[in-house]
């Protein structure tokens, strides 16, 4: 019998190795065989559990791994290359049988031909076929000999398909220079080509001697090099998706299945790529946002935009919304359901449009924002636990970063003062166009999360029960909900207010002051003028707790219950609108500015008033606000395409750039000039001034 690469005969007397050991096969049975081993041992084995132990090693198969297999090598040979194959094929064939077709069942007309007779000599009728194809009788030999060994794929031309390996004959020393010097500019700034060629020669010649290494020649290593750094953007794309793609594990991804709602909240920050208008200074500012996620639903469940710049309190904030829905601003999307949080209970007010689902897990970035002593404690306290993400890697929080790009490509990009994600993305003059007020902002992204991403279909949600199931964001919620069972409800809802920053204070005959501001309110009355029984670095004085984005308003935990309070400012009622911190202290700039020595509370009343009823004290602050009226009055839709058709759906997009005309200021005010809003667009330095009065 003739042997055939790949196969393996087993007889009486074959030698196996199995288990380690060398077995020899005494008797063969219908589906088992008898080995004989050393000492004298036995051993009856099914053949089929023998051949599929992976210990099994048959003789012919060892050491030389697995062949090629040839069904790549057939399936990439061009339609010219298959026609030639199948042409030589029937020449062989008809050497070795004296018919095409390699039987004489499919005799073709006038075969056999005489010269190719099967009474003739192989040799003689090898002879016949190299002198029609014009080769040597050795070459028909070995065509014929792989012919009948491999069959076809035997005799394909594979030398296409083995020189296509653009690092193939290349030293290795040249290669593993190269990689080095990449990987050193992995966090550099991106270089060229030539530089990176450059440095690889000079490296070479001082480690190894000047020529002692051969180096490709130019155009073979700018093609080497390309292959090295393909996916990589070590020379194309933003250096930042470098450091990214290199902070990549080299593997599969690994991932978080979460079972069920809240099982996994994911925090991340990213800053948002439109300009926007901080609402009392109409100073463009840089704006972050901070969402938090549900990993099982990919529902939001927290969301804050921070201008300019990202604090511990904003991160805090979120996990506040998060653990007390409705606590934040309302929407219009309505309430989605609540998912419960580990062990305890928060109850939220059923008017919010993001999801109410609290973490079993936090995944965090290392940021000091996140990591912060109070944050780590509150967590600990209503049993959630924090898990930080492994440093410079994106991958571990791709929902989160997939859901940004959404944002981006779903709404931002049809908002006006939209700027792009980077600065070759950038229109000429974007803060020229119509813009958003940092609330606004806000307002129009929850509107989009709530009444549009929630309610679409998410490519990244699947049910393995019911496969090619459509599902959105609050449908999975709704059905991990009902899925998981089991609902962990708090008992006690003012947990959540220790996500806010802590002012301690006395408490006076007027109340408490925080940050200027005096709060009051019923729960204070038996504490006054008394101190309190906390001891340490604020001993003698009261927690109070505030939330810097609208300091309206402040909160108190009376002692004796434990019952949370709301404290009012004591000016509430002359401004009826919330205000953060920094209003606050933009109005107190603005009276120092005049050199007045006014109470905070007097400033910021004036300087609300003023803004809310269309009033200024100079020319640049009026400029500014009628300028801003005419920009809001006379904006147009948000541009075109499906995401622009969506942002302009939106009440709060619409409300910006509808058809509602926002008249300015009717007559002189005094302070300023009598410039007729027409007048004001003319001239290009039409800001030149205003921005000089800006602190």
């Amino acid at each position: 019998m003739t042997a055939r690469p790949g196969v393996a005969t087993v007889t009486t007397g074959t030698v196996i190795a199995y288990d380690g050991e060398a077995w020899t096969v005494s008797g063969i049975e219908a589906g088992r065989l008898l080995l004989a081993g050393a000492r004298g041992r036995s051993l009856l084995a099914d053949t089929a559990a023998l051949l599929a132990d992976p210990s099994t090693r048959l003789p012919g198969t060892g050491g030389g791994g697995e062949p090629a297999a040839c069904g790549p090598l057939l399936d990439s040979l061009p339609a010219a290359d298959r026609g030639e194959l199948a042409v030589r094929v029937r020449h062989l064939r008809e050497a070795l049988t004296g018919y095409a077709s390699g039987t004489p069942a499919a005799a073709g007309p006038g075969e056999p031909r005489p010269e190719y007779d099967p009474s003739l000599p192989l040799l003689d009728r090898y002879q016949a076929k190299a002198a029609e194809l014009g080769v040597s009788r050795r070459t028909v030999q070995r065509w014929a000999a792989a012919l009948q060994d491999s069959g076809p794929a035997g005799i394909a031309d594979g030398r296409a398909q083995r020189g296509a390996d653009p690092l193939g004959g290349v030293d290795e020393r040249w290669l593993a220079m190269c990689r080095l010097v990449l990987a050193e500019h992995t966090g550099a700034s991106r270089p060229t080509k030539e530089l990176v060629l450059h440095r690889v020669s000079a490296r070479l010649a001082a480690g190894h001697g000047e020529g002692t290494v051969p180096e490709p020649g130019r155009r073979r290593a700018r093609a080497v090099l390309a292959e090295l750094t393909r996916g990589t953007n070590a020379f194309t794309g933003s250096t930042k998706g470098k450091r990214s793609i290199a902070a990549r594990p080299q593997g599969v991804y690994g991932r978080l299945r979460p079972a069920r709602p809240g099982e996994y909240l994911l925090l991340d920050t990213t800053p948002l790529d439109v300009f926007a208008m901080e609402p009392v200074t109409l100073r463009w500012v840089r704006c972050e946002l901070t969402i938090a996620m549900d990993l099982y639903s990919r529902a939001i469940t927290g969301l804050r935009l921070s201008p300019v710049s990202t604090k511990s309190v904003d991160a805090a904030l979120v996990l506040f919304e998060a653990l007390r829905p409705g606590s934040r601003q309302h929407t219009s999307g309505g309430l989605l359901p609540y998912a419960g949080l580990p062990d305890l209970v928060v109850a939220g007010d059923g008017t919010a449009g993001l999801a109410g689902v609290a973490a079993e897990t936090v995944v965090v970035d290392h940021g000091k924002i996140y990591l912060s002593d109070h944050l780590l404690s509150v967590c600990q306290r209503l049993g959630i636990s924090v898990q930080p993400a492994r440093p410079l890697t994106p991958t571990d929080k791709a929902a989160v970063e997939r859901f940004f790009r959404t944002l981006s490509e779903g709404l931002l990009a049809a908002l006006p003062g939209y700027k792009g994600p980077d600065v070759y993305s950038r229109g000429t003059d974007p803060e020229g166009c119509a813009y958003f007020f940092t609330n606004e902002l806000e307002q129009v992204a929850r509107e989009w999360i709530s009444g549009i991403y929630h309610r679409r279909v998410n490519a990244g949600l699947a049910d393995p029960d019911v496969p090619g199931l459509d599902l959105s964001p609050a449908e999975m919620l709704a059905h991990g909900t009902a899925r998981a069972g089991l609902l962990k409800i708090p008992a006690h809802p003012g947990m959540v207010f220790d996500f806010l920053p802590v002012a301690w204070r006395t408490i006076q005959h007027y109340g408490v002051e925080v940050g200027g501001l005096r709060y009051n309110g019923p729960a204070l009355t038996r504490y006054r003028n008394k101190t309190s029984p906390y001891t340490g670095e604020h001993a003698g004085k009261w927690p109070v707790r505030y939330d810097t984005d609208d300091v309206s308003r402040a909160w108190f935990q009376d002692p004796a219950d434990n019952a949370w309070h709301e404290l009012a400012w004591e000016h509430a009622q002359e401004v009826a609108v919330p205000f953060s911190a920094d209003t606050l202290a933009y109005a107190r700039r603005l009276a120092l500015a005049e050199g007045r020595h006014v109470e905070g509370r007097r400033a910021l009343a004036a300087l609300l008033e003023r803004w809310d009823a269309g009033l200024v004290r100079h020319p640049a602050e009026r400029r500014m606000a009628v300028r801003a009226s005419q920009q809001r009055a006379a904006r147009l839709g948000a541009g075109q395409g499906p995401a622009a058709e969506i942002a302009d759906t939106l009440p709060s997009v619409a409300a910006v750039t509808g058809a509602h005309e926002v008249p300015g200021p009717s007559g002189p005010v005094a302070g300023g000039d009598d410039d007729s809003p027409g007048e004001l667009d003319a001239g290009e330095d039409y800001y030149a001034d205003a921005l000089e009065v800006l602190p």
